[in-house]
């Protein structure tokens, strides 16, 4: 008999602690199924990356990974090498006889997991036997014309096949897996359709179904009880994918999903409450600058002005140190990511500072990947020209005998008369192949931003990820959020939401919604977000037109704060840090795998089922010094962020505030148990 032992879980900076089973993890081999182990396709890939490490200290040799096969990913992440484990090796093996290719090794990132990598096209003369084994499973067609379903199937019948031979030779050990979404979930299906030995959990990120009607624009939340599933999906012809999910979600023994707002789509789409919420978290150690994070933002912010010297040359009538830049970051889906209603904001903020005849500007990059087919030849001329002015002045003190000589006279002179420009600063960066469709930049044309004189907001659209050898803005990701004053992800569907949550850990305010997991994770943990740097537009139980107000508010309360607030509040935006440290919500995992142990194997593991940990009663308090939300103490117009206020200094005191945070979130968290009971839950069977 196993049994789970009690493990007190000590907290991280104060954070609260509580009382969870300890796994036995040397009877155990955990196993987590993805396709996006080594494969970088959307935010599975930093969800199970960022992850690993802590998984890995905890479970050691007895966690693998499973995934995929692409050549270039293999030669560029992993480090093959033999499998220790015997039952491991010998699946690995019996494959390999049978006319598969399965790869193992270490993958190369923090932790170091364990990959297992099936290779999907080396396999696919199976197809039509693995169609019919899915079709007696679950009365589940896929058709011949869907590459990707099909791969997916090819993907989950390997992953089963290879279970099996684990369980075969697992001498004793029992087996978890988790499958990440519907990908996966054939794997899931078929090991429970042939009865394997293993504990499985399904985890959906986002369900199909609901990606897709928000993409429609359709009311989603307030009509999830009345769409027709079947239908809905049908008409969008992936009838057969939403079928493929559903079935994963009613085999696994344990329903994941990665927020509350999830859960509720979930229970509507799929049919079934998740029993666990596990939130998603960061390797916070890999983002942390100690108490310089504030210089890193300073260092990153003057290589962000010197972009926006080029890109604004003979345009540059405003002052870069009272500008703010603020961003957008994600997959290019105008509606969904919010774009739509970001757009209408800042034209409603731009005449919000023009009529306050305000000296603050805004900067707003829109970083999302489109179809270019080149550079912006304005753009890239704007940085040859910053440069040649940054020649011209060679950056050094001059000799005051001979300040400038005939040479010198002749290039500045070509410098400055370089600099007179007739046509107004691009919007965007490149040269759009779209251009006249394209949704940010019609709407753009709609609004008339089009960074003239007069405009106090100015937008500038990059339509390609950031990376440090780009020609133009030569800085990747990290170091672009650490230089911005704002992130802006007004997201109508966002599960979860990784943007919000890496400005987040860098000590970057953001704006979220409470559709997405990170605004609703924050609107339960912190008592007065905004304070934090954390500002929750409500586009729920609001109008469009409301959000957008309300948003515009926000952005407008932003620019009236002077430097020393916006300094506070980053402060105590990187303090919220720990919340989204993966040693900490990792906790959320455990308690997922001992609840499926006890399900799968209830005659070995006597863990009662217990309440998912709770964070009843705490909250980050909201704090009692000034500013306690930067705009609520201001003026009506903004200030100059140059401007300090002696009695916000006085009674402002950063280490006492941070002490005070520490020991009022130390009450600890509540892990009830539940009786025991034979009640039956969904997809709950013995195997």
């Amino acid at each position: 008999m196993l049994r789970g032992r009690s493990l007190s879980v000590t907290s991280l900076s104060g954070l609260p602690q509580w009382e969870v089973e300890e796994l036995p993890v040397e009877d155990l081999l955990l196993f987590e199924v993805a396709w996006e182990v080594t494969n970088k396709v959307g935010g599975i890939y930093t969800v199970i990356q960022t992850k690993a490490k802590t998984t890995a200290d905890e479970w050691g040799d007895h966690y693998f990974l499973i995934g995929p096969y692409f050549e270039h990913n293999m030669k560029t992440q992993v480090e093959q090498c033999e499998p220790i484990n015997d039952a491991v090796r010998r699946a690995v093996d019996t494959m390999n006889k049978h006319g598969c290719q399965v790869h193992f090794g270490r993958w190369l990132i923090e932790g170091s997991p364990y990959v297992v990598l099936f290779d999907v096209g080396y396999s696919a003369w199976n197809l039509d036997r693995w169609k019919g084994d899915l079709w007696e499973a679950c009365s589940v067609g896929i058709p011949y014309h869907d590459r990707e379903a099909n791969d997916m199937l090819i993907f989950g019948s390997l992953t089963a096949w290879f279970l099996k031979e684990v369980t075969d030779h697992a001498d004793g050990k029992h087996v978890i897996a988790q499958f990440h979404e519907w990908q996966a979930g054939t794997g899931l299906i078929l090991s429970r359709a042939r009865k394997l030995p293993i504990a499985t959990i399904f985890t959906t990120h986002a369900t199909l179904l609901g990606r897709y009607l928000c993409a429609a624009n359709i009311d989603f939340y307030n009509h999830l009880d009345k769409f027709n599933i079947d239908k809905e999906a049908g008409e969008r012809q992936i009838y057969h994918r939403y079928c493929m999910e559903r079935a994963s979600v009613h085999c696994a023994h344990v329903f994941t999903t990665v927020s509350e707002i999830t859960a509720i789509e979930a229970e509507h789409m799929l049919k079934r409450k998740p029993d666990v919420v596990t939130p998603n978290g960061l390797n916070v150690k890999k983002f942390s600058a100690v108490h310089e994070f504030q210089n890193l933002h300073a260092m990153y912010k003057a290589r962000i002005q010197d972009f926006v010297r080029g890109h604004f040359y003979g345009h540059l009538d405003f002052d870069l140190e009272k500008t703010l830049f603020l961003f957008i970051a994600g997959r290019y889906e105008f509606s969904n990511k919010g774009a739509d209603i970001f757009l209408e904001a800042l034209s409603r903020l731009n005449f919000l500072l023009r009529m306050h005849k305000s000296d603050v500007t805004v900067v707003v990059f829109f970083i999302m990947p489109a179809k270019t087919n080149n550079f912006n030849v304005e753009t890239l001329k704007g940085q040859a020209v910053r440069k040649q002015l940054w020649f011209a002045h060679r950056g050094e003190i001059p000799d005051m005998d001979n300040i400038l000589d005939r040479d010198d006279v002749t290039i500045m002179k070509r410098a400055i008369f370089s600099t007179q420009r007739q046509s107004l600063p691009p919007v965007t960066t490149h040269n759009m192949i779209d251009d006249s469709t394209d949704p940010i930049l019609s709407t753009i044309r709609r609004i008339g931003l089009f960074n003239s004189r007069t405009d106090r907001v100015k937008v500038i659209l990059h339509p390609e990820f950031l990376s440090s050898t780009s020609p133009l803005l030569p800085m990747d990701y990290e170091e672009f959020v650490r230089g911005c004053h704002l992130g802006v992800f007004p997201s109508y569907y966002e599960p979860w939401g990784y943007t919000p949550a890496e400005c987040t850990v860098m000590g970057i305010p953001s704006v979220t919604t409470n559709l997405s997991g990170f605004g609703c994770f924050m609107q339960e943990h912190v008592a007065d977000p905004t304070a934090y740097g954390i500002y929750i537009v409500d586009r729920r139980f609001r109008s469009l037109d409301d959000s957008c107000n309300q948003l515009t508010q926000f952005l407008y309360g932003f620019c009236k704060q002077s430097r020393r607030q916006r300094i506070i509040q980053r402060n105590r935006t990187e303090r919220l840090s720990d919340l989204l440290d993966w040693r900490y919500l990792g906790r959320y995992y455990q308690h997922a795998r001992y609840l499926t142990l006890s399900r799968a194997f209830p005659d070995k593991f006597h863990m009662e089922p217990t309440s998912p940990p709770t964070t009843e009663g705490f909250k980050y308090p909201r704090p009692s010094s000034v500013p306690p939300s930067p705009s609520g103490s201001q003026v009506s117009s903004p200030q100059s962020s140059d401007v300090e206020d002696e009695e916000e200094d006085e009674r402002y005191n950063e280490e006492e505030e941070a002490e005070r945070d520490r020991l009022n979130i130390k009450s600890p968290f509540s892990l009830g148990r539940l009786p025991r009971g034979k009640k039956k839950l969904h997809g709950e069977y013995k195997n």
